[in-house]
């Protein structure tokens, strides 16, 4: 595993911002025995992030079952906050000591029936659950088959929020909602200063059909996503996958492996190849003076009255 860094001597101190590591990586999916080699993944991952101070750390979109899986393998494999598997990722968490962003395929009872949604669980460093994130936007005609659009019914609660770990405001988005700049606007307007983006940005993926998807995804890592970090003022982590994805030793997916975390200048501080590799970056405000003359600010001189 290739580790790229950007960090200081010490981790940044509560309040001040925080030491993100992003795993990017590749591997099994589609079984229990995947769930277990990507948990284990997931434990390593954690503990070596750890080493290098970080305190919060996030993985690829639907990490624990994989990406590009059949229905009905995602919908036997699908969970809930409170069943052993993530269970035991808050306790990774817990004994760690480490905030984690942990994308897994949700099962809940909503509006009187069983739905199934693309879902994010953000664990605290005290492995108390801070946010299940169900991805709003589905993209492609696959995932809006197979998944429920979350926060459809008053049940589910607000979408888009704002938690603290290590003091520091962090919101979530999931994939294709990176390319909604409103979404990631909206979290900057509820005060957050990082935003998280899994995804599972492809070369290409084996469909429902058996067909194969083409062409391959944009590369919005070197274009909407520092754009976003830019016009909110904030820090924009994209989470992606990389090389191959495997189901029953098939290939169902390649990936960009475009793993990237952008400042509020819009640079990246620190990006990936397409190859197994842990990012970790401080994500500090205070090291960002203004990015125009006169404390030029895109957030108090908006006129939300006119749109």
């Amino acid at each position: 595993m290739i580790i790229n860094s950007y960090i200081k001597t010490t981790p940044p101190a509560h309040g001040r911002g925080i030491r993100l590591a992003v795993l990017q990586d590749t591997g099994p999916a589609g079984t229990t025995d995947a769930i277990r080699h990507n948990l284990d993944r997931l434990e390593s991952a954690a503990g070596i992030a750890l080493g290098f101070g970080a305190q919060l750390i996030s993985f690829p979109e639907l990490y624990l079952s994989g990406y590009a899986v059949p229905p009905d393998r995602l919908y036997a494999l699908a969970m809930s906050p409170g069943d052993e598997t993530l269970s035991e990722v808050a306790a990774i968490a817990r004994e760690k000591g480490i905030g984690i962003v942990c994308p897994y395929p949700e099962r809940a009872e909503v509006a009187g029936e069983t739905r199934y949604y693309d879902a994010i669980a953000l664990f605290g460093p005290d492995g108390s659950l801070l946010k299940n994130y169900r991805k709003t936007h589905l993209w492609g005609p696959d995932e809006k088959k197979i998944w429920t659009p979350g926060y459809l019914y008053p049940e589910e609660g607000p979408a888009l929020t704002v938690h603290a770990i290590n003091g520091f405001p962090v919101g979530l988005l999931n994939c294709y909602e990176a390319e909604f700049p409103e979404l990631t606007r909206r979290l900057a307007l509820e005060g957050a200063k990082l935003v998280i983006i899994p995804t599972a940005a492809d070369e290409s993926t084996r469909l429902s059909t058996g067909e194969w998807t083409s062409p391959a995804y944009p590369d919005i890592a070197k274009t909407l996503i520092p754009a976003h970090a830019w016009e909110n003022g904030l820090f924009v982590c994209y989470s992606n996958r990389c090389q191959g994805e495997t189901l029953d030793s098939e290939p169902v997916g390649r990936y960009l492996g475009n793993s990237v975390i952008a400042n509020p200048h819009g640079e990246p501080m620190v990006a990936a190849k397409n190859e197994p590799t842990l990012l970790i970056a401080d994500c500090i405000p205070s090291d960002y003076g203004p990015t125009h003359p006169e404390n030029t600010d895109y957030l108090k001189d908006r006129r939300p009255e006119l749109y």
